[in-house]
């Protein structure tokens, strides 16, 4: 029996959320509903603009969000990431150990520890403008392979593109994990990764994952076509598993044999950010813990459902074990 459920490998920032109207993002120039990368310059422009702005932060990163949840859930977690040694880097790993998730020992390095700021329009929408910092140099020796051997899955950034040395690492992880005769995971996390990154996200596959987790907006981006089924049969080509989120229209499970669909639960969204992470848990913390495949979806929806009411990308432990009692 692995001694941990799922190894994470991902980018470590400190996300700063703010409530702002649509028309902000207009102002700024920003592309609403997706990631977008920056530099640190540009970054501190648009804290500058926002000003005095009700703002508020957290440990995050999509990986770790995930992770953390896993953790939440009861299950054994480990995360590699790579912060600086400052305050939101101190704050940050001291933040993991807090949550039950076991780090890298080297994760700390010299520079700025990564920021994503997080604007959440009044359509419950999420749109985010990151500066990786550190996190950046994310290298393979960051990796701790004997964690990735002792894990049911390892659970794979797809942000990790946009980088050499986070790419290398993201592939190096699937190898060990492969090697090891364990399972692996992976997040497409946003269409522009898709979009920009379709060759990178390809590398990672390889040759195929166990489980990929992508929103619909991701896989037709990824398959090149707005036809779902087209999609669905572009996907098994890529992985022997995949959970697709729909939405406020639920979500699809393959699992590997047949196409589940998940139901949603219908709530009144205020803030979106971490939806998927979360259902992307409850997934993992449910396969990994004895659930079959339709249980560990229905608890990844009924989690994200429950998140997108309050404001943030994650949940207080206590709220995350109740819905196991709702199973």
């Amino acid at each position: 029996m692995a001694r941990y459920d799922v190894y994470g490998l991902g980018n470590a920032l400190l996300d700063v959320e703010c409530e702002v109207e649509t028309a902000v993002l207009a102002e700024l120039g920003i592309d609403k509903g997706v990631m977008t990368l920056l530099d640190e310059e540009s970054q501190n422009k648009i804290l500058q603009h926002l000003g005095d702005k009700s703002t508020k932060r957290t440990s995050g990163g999509s990986g770790a969000n995930t992770i953390v949840a896993v953790s939440q859930f009861g299950g054994k977690a480990f995360y590699s990431c790579k912060v600086a040694q400052d305050e939101p880097g101190t704050h940050y790993l001291q933040d993991l150990r807090d949550c039950g998730v076991e780090t890298n020992q080297n994760s700390v390095g010299v520079g700025v520890t990564g920021k994503c700021l997080v604007f959440v329009t009044p359509d419950a929408d999420r749109t985010m403008n990151t500066f990786l910092g550190i996190s950046s140099n994310l290298a393979v020796s960051d990796l701790v392979p004997e964690a990735i051997a002792d894990s049911t899955y390892t659970y794979i950034e797809g942000y990790l593109v946009t980088g050499e040395t986070t790419l290398n690492s993201a592939i190096k992880a699937r190898e060990l994990a492969a090697a090891a005769g364990q399972k692996t995971a992976l997040t497409l996390s946003d269409p522009n990764m898709a979009k920009f990154f379709k060759q990178a996200l390809l590398d990672i596959v390889g040759q195929g994952v166990d489980l990929l987790f992508a929103n619909d907006a991701e896989v037709f981006e990824m398959a090149g076509t707005q036809d779902l089924g087209v999609a669905i049969e572009y996907l098994k080509t890529l992985a022997k598993t995949f959970a697709i989120t729909l939405g406020a229209k639920g979500s699809l499970i393959f699992d590997g044999e047949n196409l589940l669909e998940i139901a949603p639960f219908p709530v009144k969204q205020i803030d979106t950010v971490g939806a998927g992470d979360i259902y992307a848990a409850g997934v993992l913390y449910g396969i990994t813990n004895g659930l079959d495949w339709a249980t560990a979806g229905r608890l990844g929806s009924m989690a994200s459902s429950k998140l997108v009411t309050i404001l943030g990308a994650r949940m207080a432990t206590a709220d995350v074990q109740a819905l196991l009692s709702k199973l």
